[in-house]
């Protein structure tokens, strides 16, 4: 329907039908009509929602897929915090204009929050029935696993849904990386070079906790980018008397202040800084970064491949093609089935760990 049918039809002009409508304000469109003699409907609709935990990058992969969609014809519905902006019909129309500027901000611009509901299978089913009510084309869901198993219920449902990896933690099985990775190892890295400072002029060692749920990749990274003398992570079993030797050793070769990175699924980073101090004698203070690493502006890598993936994830959508996840394979972007991706095993890697050893003393 054309905007001087869509006003003949209403009675008034868009911007009027905005004002007054409340469904509107809620994610409907003009371009999708609901009236009592049933669903009149103009255009297909491709859906983007980002869930879980919030990771730089996000932004610029929902502006991607926005633009993308537009450019083949779809209408983009911004769902927001979530599932629960399904089930709640809290959605909102974007446009080219609405992610223009969004590109360069941390956090996530259409909200992210996780949904228990959407766990089990009636809600699935209700947000299907809205997806079609709104002639839904199919979703890009940006997120975790927990966010890749609703998108694999509603698949199921019959919604294509299409999942990106956007996780700091860069903890997907199926991705080399994830959005948001890269920008939170470089705020690691900057913030430990910071106490690396002031760890010099006390002769201290900082015991640094880093993010990664139960994964070691920020920890091994970052420990290796700032020289950290030793780097705790859950993948590799470790005995804390050996640490403290190597501290000791050290000492001893004339180093004078130490960098230990724990990464969050280890932990006990308070008991590690107080054995390390009264085992070695040297003043250790513990630090847990926190969800600082969660934010600011995304770096170059994760612009371009949360970009990249938004784009390829509506090529799918295009397709027909759902219940798939995109990610990043030999250092190209490709996709697979959602079950699949979720049954895989990420490896840690081991050399590099190895390396972080040898060079740190």
């Amino acid at each position: 329907m054309l905007n001087a049918e869509l006003t003949e039809h209403l009675g008034y002009e868009k911007n009027e039908y905005i004002e007054n409508n409340e469904n509107y304000r809620n994610g409907y469109s003009p371009k999708t009509v609901h009236s009592t003699e049933g669903d009149i409907t103009m255009q297909k609709t491709i859906g983007v929602l980002t869930s879980g935990g919030d990771a730089p990058g996000m932004n610029a992969a929902v502006r991607a897929v926005t633009r993308a969609a537009i450019k083949k014809g779809f209408r983009v519905v911004g769902i927001r915090r979530g599932y629960n902006g399904l089930l709640n019909n809290d959605m909102v129309e974007l446009t080219t204009r609405d992610v223009a500027d969004i590109i360069q901000r941390g956090g996530t611009e259409i909200f992210t929050a996780r949904c228990k509901e959407f766990r089990e299978w009636e809600y699935v089913l209700k947000a299907k029935d809205i997806c079609v009510r709104d002639n839904f084309a199919g979703i890009v869901v940006i997120g975790g696993d927990g966010s890749f198993r609703g998108a694999a219920d509603l698949s199921k449902a019959g919604i294509p849904c299409v999942g990106l990896p956007g996780t700091i933690d860069n903890d997907i099985q199926c991705s080399e990386y994830t959005i948001g990775y890269d920008t939170a190892m470089n705020t690691v890295m900057e913030l430990v070079d910071k106490l690396r400072d002031t760890s010099h002029s006390h002769e201290r060692c900082a015991v640094v906790e880093v993010m990664g749920r139960n994964a070691g990749h920020i920890a091994l990274n970052t420990g290796v980018a700032c020289g950290a003398t030793a780097i705790l992570v859950p993948e590799i079993e470790f005995d804390i008397e050996d640490v403290i030797q190597k501290i000791k050793n050290a000492r001893a070769n004339g180093k004078e202040q130490f960098i230990v990175i724990v990464a969050e699924g280890v932990g006990h980073t308070e008991e590690i800084s107080k054995r390390i101090n009264e085992e070695t004698g040297i003043e250790s203070r513990a630090t847990i970064l926190g969800h600082v690493q969660r934010g600011g502006s995304p770096t170059v890598r994760d612009r371009v491949v949360a970009s990249e993936m938004g784009y390829y994830a509506v090529e799918l959508l295009e397709k027909g093609i759902g219940n798939r996840v995109v990610g990043m394979k030999d250092g190209k972007i490709y996709d697979v089935d959602i079950q699949e991706a979720l049954s895989m095993k990420k490896p840690f890697d081991k050399r590099l760990y190895d390396i972080a050893n040898e060079i740190s003393f």
